[in-house]
Formats: structure tokens, sequence, C-alpha cells
């Protein structure tokens, strides 16, 4: 199956509301490519290092989000142009991203990562950790980020049951936060969640963005 025919089947899949970011990260430029000739805008990267050099030779017109695990010293090389970070999972990060936000001269979109997976070794806040960040309203005064919405990963598991209940967890918890923190703010809209593995289900329990990489490009070659 080529690039263009993988993504065909997965637009085919997706509902209205629903945006695809193709994960690219450990793929050349070419696959990236033939992606975009197909239609594809949006690319998640996880290296900040890689994202900056695909972003300097690929068009312009391309959405680059970040979906890996952020070092805060790593910021402000892709702060002039990244168009979502989805993985921000402490107020720390948060500070440091509208600091180079304010030296871009930008105002970058950012979605809070929470950990509803039962591994060790996902990132996030808990939910008591969000809701106390947002309850503190500190972040109110970071006028260079604009938060749009929560990221999370499920469990790495056969358990279709088990991934929409943590799904389900996140969706849930996305309305709860709309209402008690973001009630008049639109732009508290995105929930991402769903990889090539459980994508379908995603969609189901209520996500915005599904990140898909290894059913778009086949599997990665890691250098």
């Amino acid at each position: 199956m080529s690039i263009t025919n993988n993504l065909k089947q997965i637009y085919s899949e997706l509902p209205t509301g629903v945006r695809l970011v193709a994960v690219s990260k450990f793929h050349p430029n070419e696959a990236i490519e033939e992606a975009y000739r197909a239609g594809q805008r949006i690319f998640g990267e996880s290296k900040v290092q890689e994202m900056t050099d695909k972003y300097e030779s690929l068009p312009k017109d391309i959405e680059w989000h970040f979906i890996g695990h952020l070092q805060t010293n790593k910021i402000k090389y892709m702060a002039p142009y990244v168009a979502m970070i989805h993985g921000i999972d402490s107020y720390k990060l948060l500070v440091e991203v509208n600091k180079q936000a304010v030296k871009a001269g930008r105002v970058i979109n950012c979605l809070l990562q929470l950990h509803i997976a039962q591994e060790e070794t996902k990132f996030g806040f808990s939910f008591d950790e969000c809701r106390e960040m947002l309850a503190s309203g500190e972040w109110k005064t970071l006028t260079n980020i604009r938060l749009c919405g929560l990221m999370g990963m499920a469990t790495n598991t056969d358990s279709e049951e088990q991934i929409a209940k943590e799904f389900r967890s996140l969706s849930d918890f996305f309305n709860e936060l709309k209402t008690d923190f973001f009630a008049n703010q639109p732009d508290f809209c995105e929930l991402s969640m769903g990889m090539s593995h459980d994508y379908p289900i995603a969609i189901a329990t209520g996500s915005t963005l599904v990140r898909v990489g290894s059913k778009i490009f086949g599997e990665r070659i890691y250098n």
C-alpha cells in the first residue's frame, strides 16, 4: 500500500470535526512530501531537532505539531514556528513555552497532557494535579500561550475495553474542565487521543485529533 492510499483509507474513517496528525517522526522528507501531495497538512514530530530540520526544508504551509516529551531547553528552537505542542505535562513547561513565545512574538497553542494509562512510562498530569494547577489561576498571566485542550495516551494493551475506559475518562475530564475553567473560551476544544492501533476507539470517545504514524508511513526506520 502506498502512503497516498493509506491516507485515503484513514480519511474515509474520520468523521467531521476530527483531524489527522500524520506522525512523521523518523521518516524521511520524501515520505512527508508524498503525504503532502495527497492533501495532508498536519504532521507530528517528537524530536525538536528533527522537526526543525524538516520545517526548514519542507513547504511552509505545513502545520507542525510537537507530540513528544518536551525538555525546556529545546523549546526556543521550535517557538518561532510550531503550530501546537501536545505534551505539556507541568506548569514549569508552560511558563517556559510562554517565555519563548514572547521572544518569538507569537502565541503558541498548547494541550495539557494527562496521565490516563496504567503504565509508569507515560508522562502527564494526574487529574487532581491538573485541577489544582488550573484552580490556582497563575496560568492566566501567561499571555503568549493558548490552552486548546487535552492530550492522553491509553495503555498499550489488547484490551479494547480498557482503552475505551481510559479514553472516556479523559473525555469526561475534558468536559469537566470546559465547564469549570473554560466556559466562555471556544479555543479550548481539542482532545488529542488515539494512535495507529486505537484511533477508532478514540474517535468513538470524543477525540478531535488522532495521531497516526505506522498506519500511514509503515514501520519506522530508527537511525
